[in-house]
């Protein structure tokens, strides 16, 4: 019994993290994407400066072209240093993935061979495999439905 309950609590804990995770990917993604709304919008002012001629232009536009030119340089760098820090999450979460897969197999392979027959061992084999089945259907939904948050820059034109 008091192993059941700290399955229970280890799975509660592994929900936790994955919603917490959730919540970090979209706080990255919210960011990204006003980068990538203040580089278009200094992009598109920069090019109306850019289309006047260099013999036309006044030291105020010309002054304002090289400011644009900077926070333009300076927001890259900025999005460059979340998507590199979008990454490092990435893996530090895999390594976590890695270790909790481990602790629950071993936490699970004791409970398990206590409580089940062979009866429930083949029905639970058979579960498993429609598991994987609609996981797998619901991944390649997901993958559908929600772009790829780091390449929106470059749907929009505005890599860097």
């Amino acid at each position: 019994m008091p192993e059941e309950i700290e399955l229970e609590m280890a799975k509660i804990q592994r929900l936790r993290e994955v919603l917490v995770r959730r919540e970090s990917e979209l706080r990255f993604m919210m960011d990204d994407i006003q980068l990538c709304k203040d580089i278009m919008n200094l992009k598109s002012e920069l090019q109306n400066l850019v289309a006047v001629p260099e013999k036309e232009k006044t030291k105020m536009e010309k002054q304002r072209e090289d400011e644009l030119i900077q926070k333009i340089h300076r927001l890259v760098q900025k999005r460059d240093f979340l998507v590199d820090d979008a990454e490092v999450e990435r893996l530090r979460e895999k390594e976590e993935d890695k270790e909790m897969a481990e602790f629950l197999r071993t936490k699970l392979k004791p409970l398990d061979k206590a409580t089940q027959s062979p009866t429930s061992e083949f029905l639970n084999i058979k579960k498993n495999k429609n598991n994987r089945k609609n996981s797998k259907d619901n991944c390649i939904k997901d993958n559908f439905q929600r772009p790829c948050w780091t390449s929106l820059c470059q749907k929009l034109g505005l890599s860097s």
